[in-house]
């Protein structure tokens, strides 16, 4: 599958991928794409069943990894470095141990190559809690969906998705889709192979999506990995202190 991307800065800059999480689209990243587009070709991609990307009743990360060799292919680009944040993360991974030879380097947001328990059921629950036919605008829905999900943060971000289509609401993400592959998503990414190339895994210092006894699992995987915390940040790291973020890709892209 094609993916939808919004690229940034000139083409003859050396390329770089960036991979937005579960229920986002290449919009969440705009900040940092905005930050690095002046020194890198950025490729802002939408994954399967998010955004303006296609549908389809199946996301493996075998399946992704094959969605963005196919895009990259269709741009020309025949290797890149890639930036994943969580879900988007796992896809880097997938893609990086899949296709070592295309990948520069492979920068981690907040997510490590292990299993997760399930963290999103009151996300779904309010998702599809929300009745598109009858909101008239996104304080509609997002009063509904408060009844599930406490965080006013969460109920915005998941409310980007939130559009009009011939006078009705709908998710831009395919709910049904997401909701069958959870336990994919959320599942070890493939795992055959190594990357041997330069990795930075960056945490959230609030965040419990990389911790201690993640080590082995990511030394096995990426021998050459390197880690980074930013203070004060939770999952959504890039977001909550951007330029800390956009300058630990720097400098690690530079060095």
């Amino acid at each position: 599958m094609l993916l939808h991307c919004h690229c940034a800065g000139q083409p003859d800059l050396p390329p770089l991928v960036l991979i937005h999480g579960l229920f986002g689209s290449y919009e969440n990243l705009g900040v940092i794409e905005r930050g690095l587009s002046g020194q890198y070709y950025t490729i802002n991609i939408d994954v399967r069943n998010h955004g303006r990307s296609g549908h389809s009743a199946t996301m493996s990360y075998a399946e992704m990894a094959e969605d963005l060799a196919q895009t990259l292919d269709h741009l020309a680009v025949p290797q890149a470095a890639l930036l994943g944040h969580s879900m988007g993360g796992k896809l880097a991974m997938a893609f990086a141990l899949k296709y070592p030879h295309r990948v520069s380097k492979l920068i981690l947001a907040d997510i490590a190559p292990v299993a997760y328990p399930p963290r999103h059921d009151s996300i779904f629950a309010g998702l599809h809690a929300v009745d598109l036919a009858t909101i008239s605008n996104r304080a509609d829905a997002d009063k509904q969906l408060s009844a599930y999900i406490n965080e006013a943060g969460v109920r915005q971000f998941l409310l980007k998705s939130l559009i009009k289509q011939d006078d009705t609401f709908q998710w831009r993400f395919n709910l049904k889709a997401l909701q069958a592959n959870y336990p994919a998503l959320i599942a070890e990414p493939m795992l055959n192979g190594r990357f041997t190339g330069p990795v930075l895994f960056i945490k959230g210092a609030d965040s419990d999506y990389i911790l201690p006894e993640h080590r082995p699992a990511i030394l096995q995987l990426f021998p050459a990995a390197q880690a980074k915390i930013i203070q004060g940040t939770g999952h959504w790291l890039h977001a909550e202190k951007p330029a800390a973020f956009i300058k630990l890709v720097q400098d690690f892209l530079l060095s």
